[in-house]
């Protein structure tokens, strides 16, 4: 644990950062309770909580779609920031599981906007639960390079719909739906900033491959010699001994780094907003991390999981609910497939 001592506050971002102005967040009309789903499985009233600490998550209807639902958190986001699709220079969509494999669903994302008309770019990022930080710190370098004024950076998951409530149900049950939007905006256009983007820092444990997979849809299994593996491999599979002996040896280094480069000390850090992977994940970020329980927003009982949303549902929540104020330091910090670890600072 860190010990706080006393220390002058870190100089500010520079003006010329770019910033978050816009956000936005949707989430699908169903909040699925544990004690509902216990009814399905067989289970005990209570079982599936006390297996996997989640109590409810959103849930897609069928009728609710990916394309939709990021469609609805970028209004929300670009009314936020008082713009219009046609202010916006580049979309990315960033998810660990698109729509289909081809075409990239941000160009269905830009289509459902009714954007089909305009020529701003739209691909998609990809790197699981980290995509949108990851699409963030993309979207700051195509602003420093003057290739954009403002980007539209989008994710909406419906893990639901791939969840292995037969042969773990524990895992299953940590999961839900949900999406979100930010507007990031180069400095000087006159419209007052949220968040400004500070450091972001990325490192990947490959070792960890096998530890999160979902195989079927890509190369791997090919459905036309072996349509019954890639039927089994259809479902989400995760190793979480496996899973939590690469983080939890990377995590307190990783912060290290990302800190440093910050130039900044964990006491300097108002807010940490983590992915919520999970209660024991969140547990274990406050214990190997360094930092004060009630400094840690977690929400992750009452929506599960939701992947690449995670983080920025999280962000738009702890705004809503007045956790954000002018003036501080939020940590972005979350995990990923693969394995990675990622954060990046704002500055409010």
């Amino acid at each position: 644990m860190f010990t706080h001592v006393e220390r002058l506050r870190p100089a500010a971002l520079p003006a010329t950062s770019p910033a978050l102005t816009g956000f936005g967040a949707a989430l699908p009309r169903e909040l699925r309770a544990s004690a509902d789903i216990d009814d399905r499985l067989g289970k005990p009233n209570g079982w599936l909580e006390a297996a996997c600490g989640v109590a409810s998550r959103h849930v897609a209807a069928p009728h609710e779609t990916q394309e939709g639902l990021a469609a609805e958190a970028s209004r929300a986001a670009l009314r936020d920031a008082g713009l219009t699709l046609s202010d916006i220079g580049l979309l990315l969509f960033g998810a660990s599981v698109g729509r289909q494999p081809i075409p990239a669903t941000a160009a269905l994302v830009k289509r459902e906007l009714g954007g089909s008309h305009l020529a701003f770019p739209a691909y998609d990022v990809n790197a699981t639960c980290l995509s949108t930080l990851v699409a963030l710190d993309l979207a700051a370098l195509q602003i420093g390079a003057g290739r954009a004024k403002h980007v539209l950076v989008v994710t909406s998951e419906i893990a639901s719909r791939a969840l292995p409530w037969t042969d773990a149900p524990e895992t299953a049950g940590l999961f839900g739906d949900g999406a979100a939007a930010f507007v990031v905006s180069a400095s000087g256009d006159g419209r007052t900033s949220s968040a400004r983007l500070g450091g972001f820092h990325m490192e990947t444990y490959a070792e960890g491959y096998e530890a999160c997979t979902l195989a079927s849809g890509g190369t791997a299994i090919d459905f036309h010699r072996d349509p019954d593996a890639f039927a089994r491999n259809a479902y989400f599979r995760m190793n979480g001994k496996a899973l939590y002996r690469v983080i939890s040896a990377a995590l307190p280094g990783f912060l290290d780094r990302l800190l440093e480069r910050s130039r900044l000390h964990r006491g300097d850090i108002d807010l940490v907003v983590p992915h919520q992977a999970s209660p024991h994940a969140l547990t274990h970020i406050i214990r190997r991390g360094g930092f004060a329980p009630d400094l840690v927003f977690d929400r992750v009982r009452t929506i599960g999981n939701q992947v690449a949303a995670s983080i920025p549902v999280a962000l738009c929540m702890a705004r809503s609910e007045g956790l954000v104020r002018p003036g501080m330091r939020i940590l972005l910090i979350g995990t990923s497939a693969g394995v990675s670890l990622a954060g990046t600072i704002l500055e409010t």
